[in-house]
């Protein structure tokens, strides 16, 4: 009788492994794609929850009610955040006009580079362009509702994650424990993961923030002493698609540029455009790897890798939750090592061993 060799059975074993595993993440997927009116908003809760943990631990030490500190933390962030959607839609809504006519004489500008080195089939690109850019101020008013699919109403969004915040920021402690205690793994090592997993995603806002207010800063000063206008929008935008990892601040570069090649020219857009290469290449590249190499200890290409793939699958969920992840796991399996080879080593010399039965 054929029996197969070792080598084959693992092999078709691992196979067998593979398949369940991709199963699983489509099904993860799917799961995610249907259920995405509450998984959004509990998701955006929990990593506010994490992120504005600490500050509410804080309140809690120096006697201030637990509730009574979460309710100030998330008023805090609820004001945070209507204040630079304020500012960025006044912006964009008092020169929505503007915006267009200027935009529009930029790429009148690119089409007369292109046409110069010989390429002649960019007026139909042109128009469709043209054609869209007075919805310019509502894409970015109202792109974050766009981009949020399954949604059936933005407000129900907001008020679900808001309430969500609440709920974490105030009862963190005891969710904790419930998840420590019901993870089926031993309580210390559920609390290693849940521990790691809540700084993991503090470090990696914390060194988003950092690239964010850096980028804003460098396009923001450019623009300004460039003379472009909308300079503060132009920072503001370029500053909140950063947490957009590595597509939404070039988008808001491609916007400003646009802008000062209609009103400044072609040697003020070509040095803007530079300013904001370095900004989101060369200089944020020297930067990346000390503010993530401390907040993650990931290298950038990393980061890069499986924040890409991770949104290949599960979208705007995947972009922004790979890294931190990704940090934790790594984070995790380095405690787990470290703990079970300090339970192996051997007893300092001298020590007396523990009496059996003790």
């Amino acid at each position: 009788m054929f029996s197969a060799p070792a080598w084959l059975r693992d092999l078709g074993f691992a196979s067998w492994l593979v398949v369940g595993f991709v199963l699983v993440i489509v099904g993860l997927v799917w799961l995610l794609g249907q259920t995405s009116t509450i998984v959004m908003p509990v998701i955006l809760a929990l990593v506010l929850g994490a992120v504005a943990g600490p500050i509410v631990d804080a309140l809690e030490r120096r006697g201030l009610p637990r509730a009574a500190g979460a309710g100030l933390v998330l008023l805090g962030l609820v004001i945070i955040g209507a204040a630079v959607f304020a500012l960025i839609v006044h912006g964009i809504s008092a020169n929505s006009s503007d915006i267009s006519t200027k935009a529009s004489q930029g790429l009148d500008k690119i089409e007369g580079w292109f046409k110069d080195l010989g390429v002649d089939d960019t007026q139909d690109a042109k128009d469709a362009l043209k054609k869209d850019l007075p919805q310019i101020r509502e894409t970015l008013v109202n792109g974050v509702s766009a981009g949020i699919e399954g949604l059936t109403s933005l407000g129900f969004f907001l008020a679900f994650a808001t309430l969500g915040t609440f709920f974490v920021l105030k009862d963190a402690p005891v969710m904790a424990r419930f998840t420590n205690t019901h993870m089926g793994l031993p309580e210390q090592v559920a609390s290693t993961v849940t521990s790691e997993v809540a700084s993991a995603l503090r470090n990696y806002f914390t060194g988003v923030t950092i690239i964010a207010a850096f980028n804003g800063l460098m396009v923001g000063l450019g623009a300004l002493i460039l003379g472009v206008p909308l300079a503060g929008t132009i920072a503001i935008v370029t500053f909140v698609t950063a947490y957009v990892p590595f597509v939404g601040a070039w988008a808001a570069g491609i916007f400003a540029f646009v802008i000062a090649l209609g009103t400044q020219g072609t040697t003020d857009a070509v040095i803007l455009g530079l300013i904001i290469f370095l900004a989101n290449g060369a200089l944020q590249n020297i930067l990346q790897p000390f503010v993530f190499g401390a907040t993650l200890s990931l290298n950038p290409l990393v980061v890069l890798v499986v924040t890409i793939g991770a949104g290949s699958l599960f979208g705007m969920v995947g972009l922004t939750l790979a890294a931190p992840l990704t940090s934790a796991g790594v984070h995790i399996s380095q405690r787990l090592r470290a703990e079970r080879e300090a339970e192996r080593a051997p007893p300092p010399a001298g020590a007396s061993p523990e009496p059996a039965g003790a």
